[in-house]
Parts: structure tokens; sequence; C-alpha cells
């Protein structure tokens, strides 16, 4: 069977010569993998294709539609929102999604991002860089004030695995856990908290996004949310972009009604030049990172690899239904 793998480059450098960890899938098919696919060639490049592999690139029904020789359709990611899964089930291509892979991954870069806004990790190590720590005259060199977590609130919105595995370390850090969930209290950890939406924003010192983007969530932290914080409290955002208004935000950390963000997602990736966030104080971003570790990457491909088998040997797994 032909495979085509559109945007190889958000895992490794695309030719299996310069990175061995594609052979692993070239052994089990003929694949061609490109660096990264345009709208417009998805078409061509999936043609005579029986299999797809995709991250980011779009798979619409106009695609699926051009393509009666596709069977199968592997998204190198948790969220499937770039294949139309109406039109492929319509057309009757199993549809797959790797599940999980980045738990660990994400769940240390959220506590990460809190960890570098609470103890000023920046402003010291830059400081020190710049000689003013050797030009002191005492033991310790003090800019800025830092605050210990340990006995603050926070409160984790969405408690699937990634809320569950950042929490358990923030947990770990001495802090008291609030839970925004459809789950019942009974099914949560001893010692943590259901909590409801407003109550959670309004009495965390620390609220973590970790729930899916769907019309419900989209715009979930806006002005009126952000209204309800404390002024010394923290946004963390490893989840989806859209999850925030990014002008509410960037405005209520120049207003000082928060105090800062530390965000892993923004709504436009690559984000547009005139986007709040870019320029609004105390805002920390990191550029859509959090999955992917050197762990968290290979476990994707080795899931990915699983599920090409599996659904070659007629029992496909990890099915998007």
């Amino acid at each position: 069977m032909k495979l085509v793998c559109l945007d190889g480059a958000t895992l490794y450098q695309v030719e299996p010569a310069a990175d061995a960890r594609w052979n692993a899938l070239s052994a089990i098919c003929d694949c061609t993998i490109w660096e990264r696919t345009a709208p417009e060639d998805v078409v061509a490049r999936l043609g005579g294709a029986q299999m797809a592999l995709t991250n980011k690139t779009v798979i619409d029904a106009a695609a699926i539609a051009q393509l009666p020789d596709l069977k199968y359709i592997g998204v190198l990611a948790t969220g499937y929102n770039v294949v139309d899964i109406e039109a492929a089930r319509a057309a009757r291509i199993t549809v797959t999604n790797i599940p999980a892979y980045s738990t660990a991954s994400v769940a240390q870069h959220a506590i990460a991002l809190l960890l570098a806004i609470v103890n000023r990790v920046e402003t010291y190590a830059s400081a020190v860089s710049r000689g003013q720590w050797t030009a002191c005259r005492d033991f310790t060199f003090r800019i800025q004030d830092w605050q210990e977590l340990a006995g603050k609130t926070f409160g984790v919105v969405g408690f699937g695995n990634t809320g569950r595995a950042t929490a358990a370390i923030a947990s770990a850090l001495g802090m008291k856990i609030a839970v925004y969930t459809s789950k019942e209290q009974a099914e949560l950890p001893d010692g943590y908290v259901k909590a409801d939406l407003d109550t959670l924003f309004a009495e965390s010192d620390v609220v973590s996004l970790h729930c899916p983007l769907t019309p419900d969530t989209a715009g979930l932290v806006d002005a009126r949310r952000l209204g309800m914080m404390k002024p010394s409290s923290i946004l963390i955002n490893t989840g989806r972009g859209p999850l925030v208004n990014a002008r509410d935000l960037a405005e209520a950390l120049v207003q000082g009604r928060i105090f800062a963000a530390g965000v892993d997602v923004l709504d436009n990736e690559p984000p547009h030049f005139d986007n709040p966030l870019l320029a609004a104080p105390r805002c920390f971003i990191t550029p859509h990172i959090a999955w992917s570790s050197v762990e968290a990457r290979e476990r994707l491909l080795g899931i990915a690899i699983e599920n090409i088998k599996a659904y070659l040997g007629g029992k496909p797994i990890n099915i998007v239904r």
C-alpha cells in the first residue's frame, strides 16, 4: 500500500536518511514523506495513495471527494479537526488519532510556565548574566520578590489525562486543587474540590486550562471571567489558543487585573504580528512546544506506526468515531 505523510516536518527532518526514526515507517509500507503541504497540493500529493498521515494539513470534504483510492487517514495528533470526519465516514475511510501521547510533556510544561513566572527565573538569570550579582556587595541579590506556591489554590479547567497530571504536580508542590469537570466529586482524588467555573476563576490563585476546544469553550476566558480573578492570579494555557480571548487577556494584563499569564498556544499559529499578547506585560509565551518533548514525539510516531500496522492487519485501533 502507498502512504503519503503530508507534513512530516512537525516531527522530524523528512528524509529517512537524515533522521532514521522514519525508517520504522518505511519498513511497513511504500511511503513518501513531505516536509509540509500547501492546501492546493493536498489532492495531487495524495492521488493514488491508499493511506495518508497528517498533523495540521487539512483534508476536507472537497479533497476526500477527489481521492477515491484513499482508505485510511492517520492524524498525527490527538485532535482531529483537520479531517472532515463525516465526509471520511461517508467515503468509508478509516480515521485514527494519537491519544494521550503527550500527557506528561504538557503537564510538565504547564508547571514550567508557572514556575518561570513565580520564581522570576528569566529576570534573575538575565541580571546575573549582565554582571549585576558580580557587582553586588552581598551574597544574595534581590530584584523582585517571589512567592511560594504551597498553600495557594490551583484551579484546573478540564480533568482529562492532562488536567489530572498537571494537578498532581501542583498538588505535590503543596497547592490546593480546585477542579471544573463533569466528573462527580466522589470521582476526584482525595482533597480535590469540584467547583463551578465562576467560583474556580474567582477563588483560584492559578487557573490552568486543559479542556477541549468546542463551540461552548471557545472564548471561555473573556473580560468577564478575567474580571473575576484576583489581581495576584496567574492564567496558564497549554490547551487551545481560542479558549482565551487574546485582546481581553492583553487588556487585563495591561490594567493589572491579573498578575501574569503563561501561554503555549495562541488563536492563530504562527501568530499575526499584531496579536496583542505579543506586547502584553507579564505574558510569557512559548511557541506551541508543550506537546513536543523528545519522548512525546517518539511516542507519537510509535503509536502512529502501531495504528497503521493494526489497520493493515484488519483490526484498526484508535479509530475516531
